[in-house]
């Protein structure tokens, strides 16, 4: 058996080598040993070093390992051994959650701190690619907006200040007294304006290409004067690079997905329109966020310009910005890979 360091092992032609952990210690990082008779599609990717290997192992040795436990252990060996380590994949599950007189469709898979994420105006897309690798380190919680897709309807809202209220009260509901947080567009927003209004509730801050604050240079786009096709050719910048395109785009919509898609603009219009797609109290309060924060920008952003990143980033305390070149508003499902490798390092990071 060949030991030692991740940078000191074998040759991959000769050996193949995996992290492994006793059982226990697998389930607490997402993985499962299992026997290599019996396949999985989903082989775990070696991640102290970024390399993919599918890797037969038995033994085990002690070692630390990045984003492991101590005690968690790798051992090289030729093929044939008897059991491999596989990705355990994701499977989340649908919940409706009741926050006081108003129930929400909320996604809930993975393990690990819990991770809030908030749509944008388009709407919940589902469990998307990026989402089940952040699930391997966390709970992702994924709700639906009232007023979208199949949640009840909250007419009672007025802006996106209430829908901030409205999560904390969430948090309360579900028992998550402090919180990863993540957002998009206008849930990038609301994740803000929660920071602010309880900065105590946050851990970490993941702020993907938020509205909320008015642009200095240029202007947000105003997305209720095009079509959806128009629109989305102004929210991505190439269609033919998006790896989930067939599924998310790749057929028209049914009936009552654009039935769900007029009751989320209609939503979106009336918790953003005056002023369109602002805060302008917000820049005042952002400096009292506490938590270290990710903003995270696509350079070609059609819809909310880039310079809004460097504003988030000016008047949050605690705040890196991370733009990504050849991308537009939609970095989640644009660059999902390197999406979820930010976030994971990010939330894992011993300092921010």
């Amino acid at each position: 058996m060949q030991t030692g360091a991740l940078g000191e092992r074998p040759d991959a032609a000769q050996h193949l080598v995996q992290l492994v952990a006793l059982r226990a210690q697998a389930h607490e990082v997402g993985l499962e040993l299992i026997d290599a008779r019996h396949p999985v599609p989903e082989i775990l990717h070696l991640v102290g070093d970024r390399q993919e290997l599918p890797v037969q192992v038995v033994h085990v040795i002690i070692l630390s390992v990045s984003w492991l436990p101590v005690g968690t252990v790798y051992g090289a060996h030729p093929l044939g051994a008897d059991n491999v380590c596989y990705a355990r994949p994701v499977t989340p599950r649908e919940e409706t959650i009741a926050v006081g007189p108003t129930r929400v469709q909320v996604l809930i898979g993975g393990q690990g701190d819990p991770l809030l994420v908030l749509h944008g105006a388009g709407g919940n897309r589902g469990w998307l690619r990026w989402m089940a690798k952040v699930a391997e380190r966390h709970t992702v919680y994924a709700p639906t907006h009232p007023g979208y897709g199949r949640s009840d309807a909250a007419d009672w809202m007025e802006g996106i200040d209430d829908l901030a209220r409205f999560y904390l009260w969430f948090l309360d509901v579900m028992n998550l007294d402090r919180v990863h947080l993540l957002g998009h567009s206008i849930g990038g927003w609301t994740a803000a304006e929660m920071a602010t209004m309880c900065p105590r509730a946050i851990d970490r801050l993941v702020l993907v290409a938020p509205t909320g604050l008015r642009p200095e240079r240029g202007e947000i786009l105003d997305i209720f004067f095009y079509p959806p096709d128009e629109l989305f050719r102004h929210t991505v910048l190439d269609p033919a690079t998006i790896p989930e395109r067939e599924t998310l785009f790749g057929r028209p919509p049914t009936p009552e997905e654009a039935e769900i898609a007029l009751r989320n603009r209609e939503t979106t219009a009336r918790l953003t329109w005056k002023p369109y797609m602002f805060n302008p109290r917000l820049p005042h309060f952002l400096p009292r966020v506490t938590a270290p924060t990710l903003v995270v920008w696509g350079r070609e952003d059609g819809i909310v310009p880039v310079e809004c990143g460097e504003q988030y980033r000016r008047l949050l305390p605690h705040a890196t910005l991370a733009v990504l070149e050849r991308c537009g508003h939609l970095p989640l499902i644009e660059r999902p890979d390197e999406f979820a490798a930010l976030v994971t390092d990010f939330l894992g990071s011993p300092s921010a």
